[in-house]
């Protein structure tokens, strides 16, 4: 065999063309790849950073929450909002968890360790009360009552353009559809809501807010009492809460 001017035995002959083609099949698929690459660039620097709780506006004196007491040289303030979440968008909802507002106050210039896990909340006088939890097991729960889905506002317009002699011929007596599955996005921003709501941690400049989680699956009508355990830093105090 001739190649290039040089004769070649076959066995030569067949590696040159094995290698010949290798070469051909890895530049379109090199080329592809770099392709590929090139059209979804790397994400851009802190895109997918955590979203640090930074709490509520904290009210202006512990007065204007609904129960108040002292720890130490700090006051503790709070309010049950029931299976509602106050954020600055405007209220979300949970059925598996109750929340409360919670603002603590000092001296000027107070700084204090804060943490969720220095409260625990005691319902309808139980010997064990119930211990803080962090807000990302909230967030799977959290419904936003505002929130119309789409399929919904589209078959709600295309009902009241049924003007047919036949009406509804839906069957009166087969189950609602579920509900419609919401969109990625609008899940992102609840969650993103309820984690900036959330009571922010470390050691921080008084005064400071936000919400304190505890998993409460009941009704709201069948508590009676609701007490706030305060067990941190700045000492212990008790604070009696109305459902």
């Amino acid at each position: 065999m001739r190649l290039g001017g040089q004769i070649l035995d076959y066995a030569s002959f067949l590696v040159v063309m094995r290698v010949s083609m290798a070469l051909r099949m890895a530049f379109p698929i090199t080329a592809l790849c770099l392709y590929v690459q090139g059209q979804n660039p790397p994400n851009p620097p802190g895109k997918d950073a955590p979203i640090e709780a930074k709490g509520l506006p904290p009210r202006a004196t512990p007065a204007d929450y609904q129960s108040q007491a002292h720890a130490g040289t700090a006051t503790i303030a709070a309010e049950f909002t029931g299976h509602s979440i106050p954020t600055p968008q405007g209220p979300l909802t949970t059925e598996d968890y109750v929340a409360i507002e919670t603002g603590l106050f000092g001296s000027p210039g107070a700084r204090l360790q804060l943490s969720p896990g220095d409260f625990a909340l005691r319902i309808n006088g139980k010997k064990t009360p119930l211990p803080s939890l962090p807000y990302g097991m909230v967030i799977a729960s959290v419904k936003d009552p505002e929130y119309v889905p789409a399929e919904a506002v589209a078959s709600k317009s295309k009902s009241s353009l049924n003007t047919g002699g036949g009406g509804d011929q839906r069957d009166l007596n087969a189950p609602p559809p579920p509900p419609p599955p919401i969109p990625i996005g609008v899940q992102r921003a609840m969650a993103q809501r309820v984690q900036k709501a959330a009571l922010p941690e470390g050691d921080r400049a008084l005064p400071q807010a936000g919400v304190i989680f505890f998993q409460y699956r009941g009704k709201i009508q069948g508590i009676h009492s609701i007490e706030l355990l305060y067990t941190g830093p700045a000492g212990k105090a008790t604070l009696t809460l109305h459902p």
